[in-house]
Order: C-alpha cells, then structure tokens, then sequence
C-alpha cells in the first residue's frame, strides 16, 4: 500500500514555503478574466489546468524553497489533483523522473525494464538533475513486491524511475489555468508516456483504470519471444549470479558478454535482445568495479613498494648514524675567527669527516686554565649543551669537558 505525500503539509510551515518568494524563471502570466476566474474557482479534482506562461518551473513540494525537477512551458497541459494554498499539485509531466535506492529493488528477469521493490516502505524521490538523490524530497513510499519503471540510468546507488503512481510535483496555481469543461476522464489522457497504461492508479484517473488508444489506432504488435532464445538468456544471468559471488579478482564476463551481444544482435530475437541489451549495460558495470579494483591493487602495491624502499633507506641511514653515547658531538677540533662579546673564552669549530664545520664550541666555564689548542686537529667528543648560534645561524656547544676520540 503506498504512502502519499501530497495533501496535507502543516500550514504556517507551507505559508513560509510558498508565501516569501517570487516564482523564478517565468514571465509574467496571461491576464485571467473576472468571468473566467468565476467559471474555474473550485474545479472537481482532478481536472486539466494549462500553462499561461513560458519557463514555468515545476518543483519538488509547494514552495519556492522546493527544488527545481524540470520546467512546463505556455500551452503544456497538467493534470492537477490537489491543491493547498497557492500551489497545485501535479502529475508528473513528461520527462519528471524520481529515485529509489537500489538495495530496496530487484531487477525482473523476465522484463529487465522492470524493477520489484523488495521491502516495506521503500523511500522514492522526486528526481533533479540539479540536486542530489540523497538530498532529494521524499515524494511516497513504496512497499514490497511493488513494481516501478526503470529508466536505465543509476547516481550514487540509486536507480532512476518513472515517478511511480502517487509520486506529485507541484507547480504555482498562478501559472496553471484551469480548462473548464474538462472531466477526470479527460484529465486521464494527461500523463507521462513512462507511465505505461497497465499501471495507472484509478485514483489519477476517476473511473478508468487504463488509457484506451483511438479505435482506428491498431496497438503495436508485442514483440515475439523465443523460448530457446529466453532460456539461454535465463542461463547467462544465472551465470553473472554465479560470477558476482566470486572475489573481485576472480570474476571475468568476457564469455557472458560475448553470449548477451550474440543474442543482442540477433534480428530474430525479438523481445529477448532488449533483455540482452539491459543486462550488457549491467555487465557494463561490473566490468568497470573489476578494472577500478585493479588500479586499486596495483596502486596499493607500488605505496607498499614505496613504503619499503623509504624504510630500508631510513634504516640504513641510521646505522651510518654514530652513538654518540654521552657527548653532544663528536668531530675534528678546528681554530675558529669567530669573536664574540666573551673575547675571555676562546671559540672553537667542530668538523666533519669531510672538512664541513657541524658546529661552533666554547668553554661553558667564566674564565678557564685549560689550554685546549692541544687538541686541535684531533677527533674529539665534547660534553655539553647545544644551542643556537645567531652568529653563524648555526649551533654552538657550550662544553664542560673535551676527551680525545
């Protein structure tokens, strides 16, 4: 039993809705007469309304705070069914379409343009190309074993519908005039051809449950099903089955692919290769998650390989590293020209092996008798603190004691 979301919102929070804005994108409507507002005020829901003005946006909910879901233009005819303040609420015109998440809806293996909603309560959206399905106005709910049109496109997990029966747009009663003398079964022919006749709601359509062609209009032949054909296509699905319980590593549909494009190219296959065509766009799919997968792994490997290398390059470079043990460096003890405001303490420089000074050094004592040029040219380790050096823009060792290395 579906939920409908249409009629009765709160009404100070609808007066915010549809009360504080301007309709946007139309231009301003044809002038209704007093006699024709009289012969309209209350029609008999639902009745045919037309559009007086062009770029007339029809909208998720009753309020121009509603999102955009497409545009109706002067002349276009809606089959209004409810209205509430100034706002009427529509069946969706040619081209609306709504969201279902996927998880909820199982493809029907003997017409895949169908899907079975496969729980209680199953969210549908009114659909936007400007506004996310996740983000999108709930438009009704559906409940399990429901069936709803598939248009053959998904975004973000969900799948794109024909607004199922009882799934309103709204549209400003501004800009949609009443057709007096229309009846409920005149309103009936106003409906979106994705909503196939064989699943119109009697509510939408007074007392006809079906839209009837033209006597003199022959009804397109249905196209032929072989059995052979339909069986071999029942197989090849169970077979993407069978391959989408595998490991993504694992699975492989060239053999399924090349089987579903044999039949799909098949002239004489009739229905059958509309069902192969379908499920090639799943295929499609599936093939796409196994090579984003791969990428995946192969970057994944080149990270670790990278991760490896730097961390046997760090675990070289500190076995190069000297234990310094208790001094604060360890080099080759050099005469320095640095004159600093102490001239009573005699500076100092620290080489590397290579030459290169790693530091500058001074006696960390007032005024000292130790003469330290004895040492100098040998390798020692000073024992002391470290810190910066603004002469330089280095580092000075202030130390308490030298011993030769």
């Amino acid at each position: 039993m579906k939920s409908y979301i249409c009629f009765f919102v709160v009404a100070a929070f609808t007066a915010l809705a549809s009360g504080g804005f301007a309709q946007a994108g139309a231009s301003s409507p044809a002038p209704v007469s007093a006699a024709d507002a009289n012969a309209v005020a209350v029609p008999v829901f639902p009745y045919v309304a037309e559009i007086v003005s062009d770029n007339v946006y029809v909208r998720s909910g009753p309020g121009t705070n509603y999102y955009n879901s497409g545009k109706v233009n002067k002349g276009d005819k809606v089959k209004v069914v409810a209205r509430q303040f100034s706002w009427s609420c529509i069946v969706p015109p040619p081209g609306s379409f709504s969201w279902v998440y996927i998880p909820y809806v199982t493809i029907d293996p003997d017409n895949p343009g169908t899907g079975i909603v496969t729980g209680d309560n199953v969210r549908v959206y009114a659909g936007s190309d400007l506004v996310k399905p996740i983000h999108s106005t709930l438009q009704l709910k559906l409940d399990k074993g429901e069936k709803v049109k598939l248009l053959g496109e998904q975004k973000d997990n969900y799948y794109k519908i024909a607004p199922p029966i009882g799934a309103y747009l709204w549209v400003s009663t501004e800009f949609a005039k009443p057709v007096a003398g229309t009846t409920a079964q005149e309103a009936a022919t106003i409906v979106d051809p994705n909503r196939p006749p064989d699943v119109i709601d009697s509510n939408e359509v007074g007392d006809s449950n079906a839209v009837k062609p033209a006597p003199d209009v022959p009804a397109p032949p249905k196209p032929s099903i072989d059995p052979k054909l339909l069986a071999e296509y029942k197989d090849l699905q169970q077979k993407i089955v069978a391959e989408r319980a595998k490991p993504l590593a694992e699975q492989d549909y060239s053999s399924i692919r090349k089987s579903l494009e044999a039949i799909a190219e098949n002239e004489d296959a009739g229905k059958v290769a509309q069902y192969c065509e379908y499920v090639l766009k799943q295929v499609d799919r599936f093939e796409l998650a196994l090579t984003v997968d791969r990428q995946l792994g192969l970057q994944n490997k080149q990270l670790k390989e990278t991760q490896d290398r730097i961390e046997k390059a760090r675990t070289t470079r500190l076995g190069q590293i000297e234990d310094l043990g208790r001094f604060a460096v360890v080099g080759t003890l050099k005469t320095s020209n640095i004159f600093s405001s102490e001239p009573q303490l005699k500076h100092y420089r620290i080489e590397d092996e290579s030459g290169k000074t790693i530091c500058y050094a001074r006696s960390a004592a007032e005024t000292t008798g130790t003469d330290y040029d004895k040492l100098v040219g040998k390798r020692v380790g000073l024992v002391g603190t470290i810190s910066p050096y603004p002469q330089t823009g280095g580092a000075i060792v202030k130390f308490t004691q030298i011993e030769p290395r």
